[in-house]
């Protein structure tokens, strides 16, 4: 599970840090204890080439009474699922009021276009993802989408057709993770669980991490602690042409259109129009108003785009990051090698802004720029893509976090209950959990269709 290169800063081995996280989690201290590659990186529903592909065939042809999904939403979250259901067998029908673009009005992309997309272990950079519930299933999700990514990501094929590559993505943090101190003890807790979870190019090498990467060893008072992973990394303009395409191949409908009622007020009037026997809320950031839920909230981010082909700076062909939950003043560091000659820098998450109107001289962005300069000095040299320097968004956000789960509500005289599955709230996340979601919206599904009653995510857990 290790390789023998990793080191170790701490003096306490790994299996003695596994077992003491795995205790301190384990409801029955008489089971054996589970290491995290048994909790989070087993039993995957979706597995690419075994129940779903990416060829544009089907793996199941639908039959004459193959239940028939109306899925809202047009991201990234709402394209997997499609493309799960699909290659199920089922047909599909995907609404949704915009579609994947590359046109020059930067404001008209998709929010999953406009996401960083690297791969995370959770909770991720931007430091969003508090609730326990949603963090424990987010944990078995990503590992399902992490091998979805990364097999196409091997396939030389693939990978440029979908833009996605693996890449070495390196943590630092400005105390020992074997410090005695609850920060401490949280990070170093989640970094023996990336170590155990199965991910390939697992290192703790460290404070001379940052050396190695060329990252300023005394940033914000020093550079303590850091550990690396390989991770896909996806280009989202290219990834989301590439499943809107392979789900239409697959032989799914797109309607363009606008839903702005509560879905449980308009699921019969849906469902007969498209003959629809259940339907998906996929929305994003809409999907709290489309199923009456008040949590939800935008956590605006931004990122600058800097030319990257190693003439004003050294090529940096790795993701450096500090996260939110790290640093003093909950500032992010977030570099990450988009494509071949495209660097990523950020970022921001700033909570309950709707407003897409941030400038390269706003100072947030200013500070944003300076604050990734000193912490990678080569970087004040970068020149900014003049096609596209700033992608700004607003991340889908919840004060629950991820809600993947049936309609609990009934509506008013209703003899049956609801056959709405809800997967909306993915804050920064929405591509590193994607396959896995889509697995469970399936399960769910299922059990809407024969008839079962539904059960609250924290029931299922």
């Amino acid at each position: 599970m290790f390789n023998n290169h990793q080191s170790y800063t701490n003096e306490h081995s790994v299996s003695s840090h596994l077992h003491r996280a795995e205790r301190q989690d384990a409801p029955n201290q008489q089971s054996p204890p589970r290491t995290p590659a048994e909790r989070y990186n087993t039993n995957h529903k979706l597995v690419m080439n075994e129940n779903i592909t990416p060829q544009p065939q089907r793996l199941i042809q639908p039959q004459a009474d193959s239940p028939h999904i109306l899925i809202i939403g047009a991201g990234v979250i709402g394209l997997v699922t499609a493309w799960a259901l699909l290659d199920k067998g089922y047909k599909v029908t995907v609404l949704s009021k915009g579609w994947a673009n590359v046109g020059q009005n930067h404001g008209d992309r998709l929010t999953s276009q406009i996401a960083g997309a690297l791969w995370e272990f959770p909770p991720a950079v931007c430091g969003s993802h508090i609730d326990a519930v949603s963090l424990e299933y987010s944990k078995h999700w990503c590992m399902t989408a992490y091998w979805a990514w990364k097999q196409i990501a091997d396939d030389a094929g693939l990978s440029r057709e979908a833009g996605v590559r693996m890449t070495q993505s390196n943590f630092f943090f400005p105390q020992r993770l074997s410090d005695e101190n609850d920060k401490c003890h949280k990070l170093m807790n989640k970094m023996m669980e990336i170590a155990g979870s199965g991910v390939e190019g697992f290192r703790h090498a460290g404070a001379k991490l940052a050396e190695e990467r060329g990252v300023n060893p005394k940033y914000e008072g020093g550079i303590e602690d850091g550990y690396e992973l390989s991770v896909p990394v996806i280009d989202t303009d290219l990834a989301m042409h590439w499943l809107t395409n392979l789900v239409l191949s697959k032989g799914a409908t797109m309607t363009t259109r606008t839903i702005e009622k509560d879905l449980l007020l308009v699921e019969q009037d849906l469902r007969n129009e498209f003959h629809a026997d259940a339907i998906v809320n996929a929305t994003g950031l809409h999907g709290g108003a489309l199923s009456g839920d008040d949590s939800c909230s935008p956590l605006r981010g931004a990122l600058l785009r800097v030319v990257n082909d190693g003439t004003t700076f050294p090529k940096v062909n790795a993701a450096l990051s500090i996260s939110a939950d790290v640093s003093e003043d909950n500032e992010i560091i977030f570099i990450v090698p988009r494509t071949d000659n495209i660097l990523l820098i950020g970022g921001i998450a700033q909570d309950n802004q709707w407003d897409l109107d941030l400038t390269l001289e706003t100072p947030v962005v200013q500070r944003m720029r300076e604050r990734a300069n000193e912490f990678l000095p080569g970087l004040k040299n970068a020149k900014l893509d003049p096609a596209y320097p700033l992608a700004q968004g607003l991340r889908p956000a919840r004060s629950k976090n991820v809600r993947v789960e049936r309609e609990l509500r009934r509506s008013e005289g209703a003899e049956f209950s609801s056959r709405i599955v809800h997967c909306y709230g993915h804050g920064g996340s929405g591509w590193s959990l994607s396959f896995g979601c889509a697995a469970d919206v399936i399960d769910l599904l299922d059990e809407a269709i024969e008839g079962k009653e539904p059960e609250p995510m924290n029931y299922r857990i």
